[in-house]
């Protein structure tokens, strides 16, 4: 015979268990239907500027949200069409800048990150704090500091406006050396000592052991170097005053402005979207790199 208190309790469990299935059912559901939203959300502006830089309609303001005809023209336009506004120029002026201080800042923060993880000198706790404090002041309160320094050198005028942005956005970099410095002070002091006791410099060191094992900070500092000036907009106007050493950022901003507006607004989508390639093709090349030395370090 059976036992009807067993029975029960079976048959409590199994809606209990049922119960707890449809909750966790309905709460993925809810959460994927929440995911979606954001997405969308998330997702809308970068289409309608892509779709938008190819609207046939230059104009800023029109009857429905997505354009209704589109064309190329955009695109050919603002690449060849220079005379108003050189945008070949300053994308080309972004790039140089971009590249120059991605590769400086990028060896700055490395060689502070390895005197600040590695070495023990006196002041290094006081530099350390010094720069902590400094850091958290914006860097915008020193614009106008910088910009009257660079025209006591000069560099204000004509060609000299590339130099100096490329001085202003790698000069501070090494200060920004906290994340990288963490990064070293995981790696064991083990590995150094042993590489001085077979004869290496510190240089060899710092090159031979410390930058292999650092890849994945050097993937994440490269990115960050390379998006500063790229995406700049406050600096790159107080220092350049001219539309030869304009950068994108500034280009952009020139195209919004009511004398332009009119008949450069699908072409400003147009140049967001070119703007965006050089970043997107940045970060498929990193990730690789990434992927790699993580997928290294796991196997070590």
């Amino acid at each position: 015979m059976s036992n009807p208190t067993a029975d029960t309790t079976v048959a409590k469990d199994t809606k209990s268990k049922g119960n707890s299935y449809k909750r966790r059912i309905a709460g993925d559901v809810v959460a994927y239907i929440f995911l979606t939203i954001m997405a969308i959300i998330w997702l809308m502006p970068i289409v309608w500027v892509f779709l938008e830089s190819f609207n046939k309609n230059t104009q800023p303001y029109q009857s429905t949200f997505f354009p209704t005809k589109y064309t190329f023209h955009n695109y050919v336009q603002l690449f060849t069409e220079t005379d108003v506004m050189n945008f070949p120029r300053m994308f080309l002026n972004t790039l140089v800048i971009a590249i120059f201080v991605c590769i400086i800042s990028l060896f700055f923060v490395l060689s502070v990150s390895f005197c600040m993880s590695r070495l023990r000198f006196r002041g290094r706790k006081t530099f350390m704090n010094i720069a902590l404090i400094l850091g958290m002041f914006p860097s915008i309160m020193a614009v106008i500091a910088v910009y009257f320094i660079l025209k006591a050198f000069g560099l204000t005028e004509g060609g000299f406006v590339i130099i100096a942005l490329i001085l202003v956005y790698s000069a501070g970099s090494g200060a920004g050396f906290y994340v990288m410095k963490g990064y070293m002070d995981t790696i064991p002091m083990s590995l150094d000592e042993a590489a001085y006791l077979d004869g290496c410099t510190k240089w060899q060191v710092f090159t031979k052991i410390i930058i292999p094992i650092c890849k994945p900070m050097i993937v994440y500092q490269a990115i960050i170097g390379f998006l500063t000036p790229w995406l700049d907009f406050v600096m790159a106007k107080a220092i350049a005053r001219t539309q030869d050493n304009f950068t994108v950022a500034l280009g952009l901003w020139q195209m919004l402005q009511k004398e332009y507006i009119n008949q450069w607004y699908a072409r400003f989508a147009a140049g967001a979207v070119c703007v965006s390639i050089p970043i997107a093709i940045l970060f498929i090349v990193m990730q690789r790199f990434y992927q790699e030395s993580m997928s290294g370090a796991v196997k070590g």
